[in-house]
């Protein structure tokens, strides 16, 4: 546990809440902190899914802390900031383990784009989500520009950028920013159930399911198709398969090793 994360582990799930009140907003401490967690959880071999929310139930993170922006401003320099901000969020989207966000409120700018680095989102029903940044003279730096389109598509994320407008948690889950919504106050249980059906799975398999599916929208099918099959014949050289395959034969349970 740091300054602004708490990290609390629960069988195979990782539970990380951001810790800055009011509104949970990213400064540089808070990224050098989700840094270290991560980098942390990915050596820890008991941990196969990661649940990242903030804490209470005014927002999930607002945004970044508008009070750091004044020193960037004519910084010659300020691209090398940037790049460490994107060298954490990239960290986090390829993490080589299942993510969610639990979304608990406001989700903002920074918020937003931290949301789109994970996996898969669970928003409360009272969430509203969105890129304000052109409401203040600047544009998403955080990898909305580039993230936000290729999971909503060009047009509608062109929207909520240039409006600034955020959505509601329904209308979020139409255009596919969202898995599912739930109750206010139910995220992070709901997350806790989607995590736990994934950890009973082998984390050899996750883990090429999820590098697979990345790495593969990049490239085109036949090499996307290329990528499958060279992820395919490692998760056959694993103990995990093994596993599964005598667990199915003797009508049991499978036991996998998440190493």
């Amino acid at each position: 546990m740091g300054k602004f994360l708490n990290v609390v582990k629960e069988d195979a799930v990782a539970v990380v809440t951001i810790v800055n009140p009011p509104l949970n907003v990213l400064s540089k401490a808070v990224f050098q902190e989700l840094d270290d967690v991560f980098m942390e959880l990915e050596q820890d071999q008991k941990t196969v899914a990661v649940i990242l929310t903030g804490e209470g139930q005014k927002a999930f993170v607002a945004g970044a802390d508008i009070k750091e922006f004044p020193q960037m401003m004519g910084n010659p320099d300020m691209k090398d900031y940037v790049m460490d901000v994107h060298m954490i969020l990239n960290r986090i989207d390829f993490f080589p383990k299942p993510t969610i966000a639990a979304l608990n409120g406001l989700t903002f700018g920074g918020g937003c784009e931290l949301a789109l680095v994970c996996d898969m989102r669970i928003a409360e029903d009272h969430a509203q989500i969105g890129l304000p940044e052109v409401t203040l003279g600047l544009f998403p730096g955080g990898g909305g520009t580039q993230r936000l389109p290729r999971l909503v598509g060009e047009a509608k994320a062109k929207e909520m950028m240039f409006t600034g407008e955020p959505i509601s948690a329904e209308t979020a889950l139409k255009i596919g920013l969202v898995n599912h919504v739930v109750p206010s106050g139910e995220g992070l249980k709901e997350s806790k159930k989607l995590a736990a059906k994934m950890t009973r799975h082998s984390l050899q398999a996750l883990s090429r399911i999820k590098r697979s599916v990345d790495e593969g929208l990049e490239k085109p099918l036949t090499e996307g198709i290329e990528l499958e099959a060279s992820l395919f014949q490692e998760v056959f050289q694993t103990e995990d398969i093994k596993e599964g395959v005598q667990a199915f034969l003797e009508k049991r349970k499978p036991a996998f090793s998440h190493r």
